[in-house]
């Protein structure tokens, strides 16, 4: 499960409002069961079975279904070895099925929400800030051909007819990205059954999903005046759906790690109300050649070992044991540092980690449906 943060229960104030800047502090926020439990409109798209991808059609819009997003997290560094994780999501989100007629300059079926973060782990610091505006007057939108997402100033925007290399710009006063990232010799993996991923028991509660996790990345970071030259590599997760959490579903822990010895591993913990994990959970490990071994909940152990409360006692557990006793896999996963919380219209915690024990590494983390 990736993020399935897009806003349905706000759309319908933002298709008729100014479009709106950056918010840095996001003083409204609603909680993820308030979201994700609200079932879209009856008319929408349904992931209902395995289907044909079609590229490069499909990493573009997807207006019959209800929510999708452009997900980019990664961990780079500096020619001096001074580290930075980041992340740039752009949301769309449908109020109505399709691109209708009847769209006025200023009334739009499609919204877009977006959200960036810069976590500087040398400072311990977190910068996270979220836009959002209506698919109306060029202020936000989806091209297939040439690739482009966009959202104001931050975009998307893929090569021609190819999405390599992918260029990431967004900014704000004090933060920016402009980051290029390229194919490498990973090739996309198709998450579930071939791109199918179950969230729920309910037919269609679930999302179509395919993944890039390690794109070899270079580029520039800015923090307030500083202008650092990165390389690194970046994980890719493209989604779409119009599922809704069931009424037993509370959350996910999602982790996303790239390790030293060229694996890259990917599981998502779907819990239930009491904290427990559900039977829809899963993941991928990756080897180095391409290669994907599916992992089930029973192929994989993850116990809590420690939190990190925010200032108002919302209690996020970033510090983990993941162990895959097949592959003789036991790894500690712990936050970066502790405050990497995105405090926005949905709150969630998602940062970058380090990897340690059986195997070394770096990775992302999100920890959604904690506060309530």
């Amino acid at each position: 499960m990736r993020h399935l943060a897009a806003l349905i229960l706000v759309a319908p104030l933002l298709a008729c409002a100014p479009p709106d800047p950056v918010d840095e502090d996001s003083p409204t926020t609603i909680s993820l069961e308030q979201r994700m439990g609200s079932t879209p409109d009856p008319g929408f798209a349904r992931a209902l079975e395995p289907r044909e991808f079609s590229f490069p059609a499909d990493h573009g819009a997807h207006p019959e279904f209800a929510t999708e997003w452009w997900y980019f997290t990664g961990n780079l560094s500096t020619a001096d070895d001074e580290r930075l994780g980041y992340q740039l999501t752009l949301f769309r989100v449908g109020l109505k099925p399709g691109d209708p007629s009847e769209d006025s300059r200023w009334r739009s079926h499609q919204l877009y929400m977006g959200h960036l973060a810069i976590s500087d782990i040398a400072q311990g610091r977190h910068h996270s800030s979220e836009r959002f505006s209506r698919a109306a007057a060029g202020l936000s939108g989806a091209t297939r051909n040439p690739l482009r997402i966009w959202l104001g100033p931050w975009s998307i925007e893929g090569s021609g007819t190819a999405l390599f290399p992918l260029r990431l710009r967004a900014g704000t006063p004090e933060t920016a990205i402009d980051l290029q990232l390229q194919a490498g010799d990973r090739p996309m993996v198709l998450q579930g059954d071939r791109g199918l991923s179950q969230k729920g028991a309910a037919p269609g509660n679930a999302s179509y999903y395919y993944s890039y996790t390690r794109l070899p990345t270079r580029g520039e970071i800015r923090l307030g005046d500083r202008r650092l030259n990165v390389v690194g590599n970046s994980w890719f997760d493209r989604e779409w759906s119009s599922s809704a959490l069931a009424e037993d579903q509370a959350g996910w822990d999602w982790f996303a790690l790239q390790l030293d010895d060229d694996r890259d591993l990917m599981f998502y913990r779907m819990r239930d109300k009491q904290g427990q994990a559900q039977r829809f959970s899963k993941g991928v490990l990756v080897a180095a050649d391409g290669a994907v071994l599916p992992l089930s909940l029973d192929d994989v152990a993850l116990t809590t070992l420690g939190e990190w409360r925010s200032d108002d006692g919302v209690a996020y557990p970033t510090r983990w044991r993941l162990q895959i006793p097949a592959r003789d896999m036991d790894l500690r996963v712990e936050a970066a540092f502790e405050d990497q919380e995105m405090r926005h219209t949905v709150r969630y915690w998602e940062g970058a980690v380090v990897v340690s024990g059986s195997h070394s590494g770096v990775g992302y983390l999100e920890l959604s449906g904690y506060a309530r």
